[in-house]
């Protein structure tokens, strides 16, 4: 059965590697709404890099910034700027999971390590992906830390938690990776053969494309469901795709977006724009349209409107969503919100006007 070699129980952990983590962690903070919980670094014994933990809901990220100039990871940021390095996943037995997973064919980066410390024993394994991403398998059951050895509680004279404003994100929903024309299928076999997932749902240019550009992607998803991981494919059009775009300038294959739930979009959506969060922004007349399409919601649909809020139906519910322009100045990675009524889709009702919205931005960056 799919899944069954291979138990994961969720994603743990976001690594991105920044030019400085002091001030990704304040951004995160401010705009995403995050508590910096805690620190590693010179002051707490590491040497080599440091790095802040961001938690919100049950979503982690660690932001991380090499501190010599012979860190390899100064290599990756000259090469693809900010981004995602590592997306670590939660499971039962580390050693089982890496040998599981490099018995089948992947390549391994970390063999199975225990660190020891006062707050327990920490263990992990990590494993290449597409590009030069990663999956590190992580067991902390018998870790009392505040996340992993080396990392200590914030000092409040670093943060101050007073001025943050809390957005309401709950939970990593999916992530969505960007390869080469010609490998999503590769990919996708990895993670079916390697991995132990099944494949969820596939689009293809018909579905996700407009009179310009257009893209492929397949969703993965492990067993027991809680993991989904989109791998895109630019398809060929007239100019330029947004996913030709990102592998220009990540310079390669990575992580595209983050997908985060919320229980309530509207307020989410509200204090990130608060936070001075920009979004992507449709034409007003996606909304003519929508009452017809996607029939009643339990939100305002005025407020909706005037959030510029997305939303889909299909035959399970409906969901909501609304994506962020790239955080970086590369326009590489960027985020969504998502809120689910029932639908389990990724809403491919809006594909064609979130197409859209990403090519006016990339004409205005003379990248179309």
């Amino acid at each position: 059965m799919s899944g069954d070699h291979l138990p994961l129980r969720r994603v743990d952990h976001i690594k991105f590697i920044v030019g400085n983590a002091r001030q990704s962690a304040y951004f995160y903070r401010n705009a995403f709404g995050f508590d910096v919980t805690a620190y590693a670094g010179l002051e707490t014994g590491m040497r080599e890099e440091a790095g802040y933990v961001l938690q919100q809901g049950k979503i982690h990220f660690v932001v991380a910034s090499p501190l010599h100039r012979d860190h390899p990871d100064n290599q990756r940021l000259a090469l693809h700027g900010d981004g995602v390095k590592d997306i670590a996943l939660e499971v039962d037995q580390v050693a089982d999971a890496y040998e599981a997973t490099v018995s089948r064919g992947a390549v391994g980066v970390t063999e199975p390590t225990r660190i020891e410390d006062d707050n327990g024993v920490y263990e992990y394994a990590t494993i290449e992906t597409y590009g030069d991403t990663t999956h590190t398998f992580v067991n902390h059951d018998d870790y009392r830390g505040v996340f992993a050895p080396g990392f200590q509680s914030l000092d409040p004279a670093r943060y101050s938690l007073s001025t943050r404003r809390p957005v309401g994100l709950k939970a990593i929903d999916h992530i969505v990776g960007n390869v080469e024309l010609g490998k999503m299928d590769e990919w996708v076999d990895f993670y079916k053969q390697v991995m132990g997932f099944s494949q969820y749902i596939h689009f293809d240019d018909n579905d996700i494309s407009t009179e310009y550009s257009a893209l492929m992607s397949k969703v993965v998803q492990n067993g027991n469901g809680r993991i989904k991981f989109p791998i895109n494919e630019p398809a060929k059009g007239k100019r330029k795709s947004q996913i030709d775009e990102y592998l220009d300038f990540y310079n390669g294959p990575g992580v595209q977006h983050i997908a985060m739930s919320s229980a309530d979009i509207i307020d989410t959506v509200t204090s990130m724009l608060a936070n001075d969060v920009s979004f992507l922004s449709v034409p007003q007349t996606y909304y003519e349209t929508l009452p017809e399409r996607v029939g009643e919601i339990n939100e305002n649909m005025a407020k909706i409107t005037e959030l510029g809020i997305l939303v889909d139906r299909d035959e399970e519910g409906y969901l909501l969503q609304l994506f962020t322009k790239p955080v970086e100045d590369r326009p590489t990675l960027f985020f969504e919100v998502i809120q689910r009524h029932g639908s389990r889709g990724f809403g491919i009702g809006n594909f064609k006007a979130l197409f859209e919205a990403i090519e006016r931005d990339q004409a205005l960056r003379g990248t179309l």
